[in-house]
C-alpha cells in the first residue's frame, strides 16, 4: 500500500528522491498535456526544473505550440513514469508564468550551447532544413561569442499548481494501488481517497 501523508508534496519528494537513485535516464522527465484552441489535447515530454508548495516548474519557448497553448488555456496535466520503481504520479491544475527573475536565474545555469539554442530555435515552427538551424546557431554563437548570454524574451517558465495529484504503484495481477489527493483551490486542504485500479 502507498503510505499516505498529509501533504502530497512530501510524498512526491520521497518518490522523486528514490527515482533519482534508480532511473537510468532523466527522472525529471514528464509527459505534459495541454489543449489547443479546438479542444484537441497535445502531449510531449519536458523536464521538471523544480517543485515546491507553489507548484511544478518547467521552461520553454513561449512562441512554441505548448507555450501558446498554455498562455491561451492556462491549464495542464503532467505524468511522471518511473519504470524502475513501477510507479507513476499524475498531476492536474492551473498554470501560471514564472517571474522573469526565476527564468533568468535558471537560464544562467544552462550550458552555453543550450542558451544559444534557445535563441536559434523557432520551436515548433517549420524548419526548411537542418542547415538553416545550424546557420542560426552559428549566427547567435558569433553574436554572443564572449560574456554572459541573456535570456531570450520569448523563453521563460511555467508553473503548474496542482489541484489533483494521483500516486500509482504497480501491484501483481494489475491490482494496482492508487491514492488521489485533490483540493478546490490552493488555500484549501487536501482531500484524499483511494481508487480502484
Amino acid at each position: 500500500m502507498i503510505k499516505q501523508t498529509a501533504d502530497p508534496l512530501a510524498l512526491f519528494a520521497v518518490w522523486y528522491g528514490e527515482a533519482e537513485k534508480t532511473e537510468p535516464n532523466d527522472p525529471s522527465a514528464l509527459a505534459l498535456a495541454t489543449v489547443g484552441p479546438d479542444g484537441m489535447p497535445s502531449l510531449r515530454m519536458v523536464l521538471l526544473k523544480g517543485f515546491d508548495a507553489e507548484g511544478f516548474v518547467f521552461y520553454t519557448n513561449y512562441e512554441s505550440r505548448k507555450g501558446l497553448q498554455l498562455i491561451t488555456h492556462p491549464k495542464a496535466a503532467m505524468l511522471f513514469h518511473w519504470k524502475s520503481l513501477r510507479r507513476q504520479v499524475r498531476l492536474e491544475g492551473p498554470v501560471t508564468e514564472t517571474s522573469p527573475e526565476e527564468a533568468d536565474a535558471y537560464f544562467a545555469t544552462r550550458q552555453r550551447g543550450s542558451q544559444i539554442g534557445a535563441w536559434a530555435s523557432d520551436q515548433s515552427r517549420p524548419l526548411e532544413g537542418r542547415f538553416a538551424l545550424e546557420r542560426k546557431v552559428a549566427e547567435f554563437g558569433t553574436r554572443y561569442l564572449v560574456g554572459k548570454i541573456p535570456r531570450p524574451p520569448h523563453w521563460s517558465g511555467f508553473r503548474l499548481q496542482p489541484s489533483l495529484i494521483e500516486f500509482w504503484q504497480d501491484q501483481p495481477f494489475r491490482l494496482h494501488d492508487r491514492l488521489e489527493y485533490s483540493r478546490p483551490s490552493p488555500a484549501e486542504p487536501w482531500a484524499t481517497r483511494t481508487l480502484y485500479p
